[in-house]
């Protein structure tokens, strides 16, 4: 009998132990924080940008790889520049008509990271991108990246007055950028651009380049617009190829003379300068 009832105080005992675990263990689950992709929505939303460890701070530090989960449940892009440091949501992207959105100093692409937007702009281009020009669109070094797309097989390249010039891997669009990029190569520079008929074209490029390394941005498109006016037709692209510019920047200066819409208070649009620097606290 004694046996019996100390059997059964054992199983009681035993009973609650694994209930007293039970719902320890739910508590536990219980007061595991949730992520949901609307609070980095949110948090997105205000700041615009941030950086991968800001979005762990924001989110009480869960895992790189949560982060991830949640970030690829929204449309979001991360940007060309900087190594793809920064991440946004395309729904706060304010694109550029060539697909570009510049937000202070941090770059996006509606076509994404930087290998992808190349291979789009040269594709895209009248007379394919030598990585000096593309460099001038993107504002970023794009040397690499173009022979990394080179390589793989994804652009095409052709040597043009002993600069590489990309061009796109389809071949009658190739073709036709080849056509345009010799074009431009006989158009006299001088004749254009140089009131002095005896000075070389090498020598009329190389003051022309010099005068607007001197210029700031906003002053440089006005004066390729400018000069884009005194050509006509067809002025936008063949300013842009001797400037190393591109043909939308180009455009935009031509139609800011014609519009006369010159304010003197801003060179860059609202958003530019680089990012406000946190301060380093140091540690007692």
């Amino acid at each position: 009998m004694q046996n019996s009832n100390g059997m059964r105080e054992n199983i009681i005992l035993r009973t609650l132990a694994l209930t007293i675990c039970f719902y320890w263990a739910n508590s536990l689950n219980m007061k595991k924080p949730k992520y949901f992709p609307k609070d980095i929505e949110k948090f997105l939303k205000r700041r615009k940008i941030a950086t991968l460890v800001q979005l762990m701070t924001a989110m009480d530090n869960p895992a790189r790889s949560t982060i991830f989960r949640k970030l690829q449940q929204l449309e979001y892009l991360s940007s060309y520049s900087h190594r793809g440091k920064y991440y946004t949501l395309r729904s706060i992207a304010r694109f550029s008509d060539i697909g570009l959105w510049h937000y202070r100093s941090v770059c996006f692409s509606r076509f994404g990271n930087l290998l992808d937007t190349a291979q789009a702009f040269v594709h895209d281009s009248e007379a394919g991108y030598s990585a000096t020009e593309l460099k001038d669109v993107l504002h970023v070094k794009t040397k690499h990246a173009l022979t990394q797309l080179y390589r793989t097989g994804r652009i095409q390249r052709e040597q043009f007055d002993s600069v590489y010039v990309y061009l796109s891997i389809e071949n009658h669009i190739a073709d036709r950028q080849r056509k345009a990029r010799k074009i431009y190569q006989k158009r006299s520079t001088s004749s254009l651009l140089v009131a002095n008929p005896d000075l070389a074209a090498e020598e009329a490029k190389a003051i022309i380049l010099l005068f607007c390394s001197m210029l700031d941005e906003r002053q440089r498109r006005l004066y390729a617009g400018l000069e884009s006016l005194k050509l006509g037709y067809g002025g936008d692209t063949h300013i842009a190829y001797l400037l190393g510019m591109d043909p939308h920047t180009v455009a935009r200066g031509r139609k800011e003379l014609i519009g006369k819409d010159l304010s003197f208070d801003k060179i860059r649009e609202k958003g530019g300068g680089r990012l406000a620097q946190e301060k380093k606290h140091l540690k007692s």
